[in-house]
């Protein structure tokens, strides 16, 4: 196939025509698939998956239970890997794991208007099952480690029922984590207990190890959720081209057409991933970094150790793993799209195959930008070319075109530089306060909790970003907040904010983060009425702890704001004052009710 035919099929399909088209295909590639993937995965991993599909469906059902489901999908699958022929075994692994689901006695009686998915034919059917999935669900109690010495005698007596124990508990917890994911996280526990049963306080190894594996959990989901909603609200085109421009970055000795074959596959496997399509989802991540590792000099050095792992361990690790050196010596990209005399017949002839191209030579060269401003030099010289070769004289007309691209990379840069220097020069407090006067001004309508929770997100983000070396600074940062607007813009849609914050989010993935910064008062914005209840004190506030002392003042701060967008800088510095020395004053008195009410 030519590299510009590959190219047109990944940017250029819509998102719907290209699942239907990628469930077509792995239906009729294999007369079964189900024995297809039973092959691939072997018993165990099969096994495992399939346990994962059902209890991030079936986020209420027992261990037990879901046993039972399990049981009879291997047992149909080996029943197929005997004869590919045979009842359902031409079936699509996703109608037969909610056919098993829609089997379940009772499940009205657990599940509600779920039950209704029942009666939808497939993709709706499959559709449906998904939007009631729960991403925290609180009808789960807390996980409880059993004793140390119970655990390491569980572990050892039965390790494949004990596994297959944390598998379910971490997928009904955490029902859009990938298969691929869970299964590492279970190797990362088994790798805890084998280490940790040998110490003398297996407890605090425990611990210790646990910590780091629910951290890491956390983090890879956020990121996971982060991806399919991307993929969801704008679609393959931009999806795929943010990924090409990541892998650019990672593999940059790596040449286009390989990162091509890479990015067709990590299409269709986020779509499965996304979708619930578990099985297809840990069977094709895993052939894919097969097939990485059989061409580890073509990709990257930073890979070998994890090529070294078993195949549950492996993708992850690849995910995770550095970038890789940027080859020496390559050329510098001014002649070739700026200087190249036909320039505008190849930007002409093939505009995605193209503009793909510059992405991949320009991501590789910089792997200290993020991808979204990538994505932000791509369409500006898109633009630029676009209104250039209609011109008489291309050349001439494109000739600043350095500069202009310059001011898109300045933009960001700067952004970095100053919130990095506020953050430096006075602390975290007084960094969280600025982010809130800024975001309360731009969304008056979020609820006062929900401000100071996207401001301490922001603020933990500078704190780690901040201190990266120089080239580290603005992918890590604007990286980390995209996925925090993206969490902002997913509650928009359900609970409408306002229309700046709407135009933001759904305008330009590349454009969100600058968007939002540039985002002015929001003037259409009427203050409720003056509440006497939100400015009310009482000596409380002198017996908090200094860290609740401080939330009473952001959250009076907050609440000012609402009902003063207009305030200047130089009397909420007042105001804010005021109140420390407010607190100050009543605390010493004797009749501290009456100071504050005075005050």
């Amino acid at each position: 196939m030519k590299w510009v035919t590959l190219i047109s099929l990944i940017f250029l399909f819509s998102s719907a025509t290209s699942r239907n088209l990628q469930r077509v295909a792995r239906e009729t590639e294999h007369k079964s698939d189900i024995a297809h993937r039973y092959n691939d995965l072997q018993e165990e991993t099969f096994k495992a998956v399939t346990m994962i599909t059902f209890a991030q469906y079936l986020q209420k059902c027992s261990y037990d239970g879901l046993s039972k489901l399990v049981k009879n999908v291997v047992d149909l699958a080996q029943k197929c890997v005997a004869n590919e022929d045979a009842p359902k075994c031409s079936n699509s692994l996703s109608s037969i794991f909610l056919d098993e689901i829609c089997h379940v006695e009772k499940l009205r009686d657990s599940y509600g208007a779920m039950a209704d998915c029942c009666g939808k034919a497939d993709p709706e059917r499959h559709d449906c099952f998904l939007s009631f999935k729960i991403p925290q669900p609180d009808f789960i109690q807390p996980y409880q480690r059993p004793a140390s010495d119970v655990i390491c005698k569980e572990y050892e007596d039965n390790r494949v029922s004990f596994l297959g124990h944390f598998i379910y508990s971490v997928a009904r917890r955490n029902p859009f984590l990938y298969a691929p994911t869970i299964l590492s996280l279970a190797a990362d526990y088994e790798h805890a207990l084998q280490s940790c049963c040998k110490e003398s306080d297996v407890g605090a190894c425990l611990d210790e190890k646990a910590t780091a594996i629910k951290e890491r959990a956390k983090k890879v989901s956020v990121k996971q959720q982060y991806s399919c909603g991307i993929l969801k609200k704008f679609g393959e085109r931009t999806f795929t081209a943010d990924k090409l421009a990541l892998l650019s970055q990672k593999y940059p000795r790596a040449p286009f057409s390989e990162l091509l074959k890479v990015l067709h596959d990590i299409k269709g496997i986020y779509r499965e991933c996304c979708e619930g399509d578990m099985v297809e989802c840990m069977d094709d991540r895993a052939e894919l970094m097969t097939y990485m590792c059989s061409k580890q000099d073509v990709f990257s050095s930073k890979i070998k150790h994890c090529c070294e792992k078993p195949v549950v361990e492996r993708s992850q690790c690849i995910i995770e793993a550095d970038f890789d050196d940027t080859p020496e010596g390559l050329p510098s990209l001014v002649e070739r799209y700026l200087h190249d005399k036909e320039l505008c017949k190849s930007f002409e002839a093939g505009h995605d195959a193209f503009l793909s191209e510059f992405v991949y030579e320009y991501s590789r060269r910089h792997p200290e930008f993020s991808t979204q401003l990538i994505l932000r030099v791509t369409k500006g010289y898109e633009t630029l070319l676009e209104k250039c070769c209609k011109t008489d004289n291309p050349p001439e007309c494109y000739g600043n075109a350095v500069d202009e691209l310059h001011e898109t990379i300045k933009e960001t840069q700067e952004v970095v530089k100053t919130n990095c220097e506020l953050l430096t020069a006075h602390g975290e407090p007084d960094f969280l306060k600025a982010l809130l006067i800024r975001y309360t001004k731009k969304m008056p309508q979020v609820s006062t909790d929900t401000l100071l929770e996207i401001g301490k997100k922001m603020t933990a983000i500078g704190t780690k970003c901040c201190h990266l070396p120089e080239n580290r600074r603005l992918p890590c940062s604007e990286g980390y907040l995209s996925i925090v607007i993206q969490d902002m813009c997913r509650r928009q849609e359900t609970t409408p904010i306002n229309d700046n914050v709407s135009h933001c989010c759904s305008d330009s993935y590349a454009y969100r983060r600058p968007c939002f910064t540039a985002m002015g008062v929001d003037t259409k914005y009427v203050p409720p009425a003056f509440d006497p209840n939100m400015f009310s004190f009482d000596e409380k506030l002198c017996t908090a702890s200094p860290a609740e002392q401080e939330l009473g003042q952001m959250k009076l701060l907050v609440n000012l704001i609402k009902r003063k967008p207009q305030m200047t800088e130089g009397q909420i510095k007042t105001i804010a004052d005021g109140f420390t020395a407010m607190v100050d004053k009543c605390c010493k008195q004797s009749d501290i009710d009456t100071c504050f009410g005075e005050e």
